[in-house]
């Protein structure tokens, strides 16, 4: 007779086995469940839908290359995060078209990072700025880079409404280059409601306001510049404007 000392070992080993076959097979089925509702929604998302066999041959495809797949999202992750800081090396060295084309490349990989839109947007108004007149076309290559820088701007504010850099970079562009000072100011009010000692936006609102001929807005803010910097020649800059609109309203 077998004796007491194996009889417990073997049944230790059944339930070991037991157990393991349970583990195994409750991973197995939380994976399966898992592809098939990958393979689903990838069906799903076919122009056509997909039938039965189909999503069970994805569902095939996406075990067998499920490794393949997850390498191929870490290293287009990768490369998205390369191109965005090549990107900003070649802006931070004045090379902004060159930075423009390594920015379509970020935002092929990472369409949802509002940084990438916003400095899309910085690249294309300097390089519109110096869009010197060599040719026929150099006129609308100008206007296609302040649309861009626009398109680019909005973009960014509109995934990220508490991002002020866009905002602020919209409103100068609309007020200094594109000469939409009108359009600035909801921008900049919206800015100032967020950074309301931000000395650069008051000028710029202030700028706007005064092309809008709403010269007592635009005093008011820079009285309210005036008594807000430290700086001596920010504080004269705004006089010499309070001076300047001060005259327009009385002659």
């Amino acid at each position: 007779m077998m004796n007491k000392k194996v009889k417990d070992t073997i049944v230790a080993i059944l339930v070991l086995l037991v157990i393991g076959t349970l583990i195994y097979v409750v991973y197995t089925h939380g994976r399966n469940r898992e592809q098939r509702a990958l393979a689903q929604r990838i069906s799903a998302l076919s122009p056509r839908g997909g039938l039965p066999e189909t999503i069970e041959g994805l569902r095939q495809a996406i075990a067998i290359y499920e490794e393949q797949i997850e390498n191929y999202v870490r290293d287009g992750a990768q490369t998205g995060a390369y191109w965005k800081i090549l990107a900003i090396r070649l802006s931070d060295r004045g090379m902004h078209r060159d930075a423009l084309n390594a920015l379509e490349r970020a935002i092929h990989y990472n369409a949802d990072d509002p940084t990438l839109f916003f400095l899309t947007g910085e690249s294309a108004s300097v390089t519109a700025a110096s869009t010197m007149d060599f040719g026929s076309n150099s006129s609308a290559e100008r206007e296609r880079l302040l649309t861009l820088a626009e398109t680019a701007y909005l973009r960014a504010i509109q995934m990220d409404d508490t991002y002020q850099r866009p905002r602020l970079s919209l409103a100068i562009l609309y007020t200094f280059d594109l000469d939409r000072p009108s359009d600035a100011i909801p921008l900049m009010e919206r800015y100032l409601d967020i950074s309301p000692n931000d000395i650069n936006g008051m000028f710029v609102l202030a700028r706007a306001l005064y092309m809008t001929e709403q010269y007592r807005r635009a005093v008011d803010l820079y009285d309210r510049i005036i008594t807000t910097t430290r700086d001596p020649q920010v504080r004269n800059e705004a006089q010499n404007n309070r001076e300047m609109i001060m005259d327009r309203i009385y002659g």
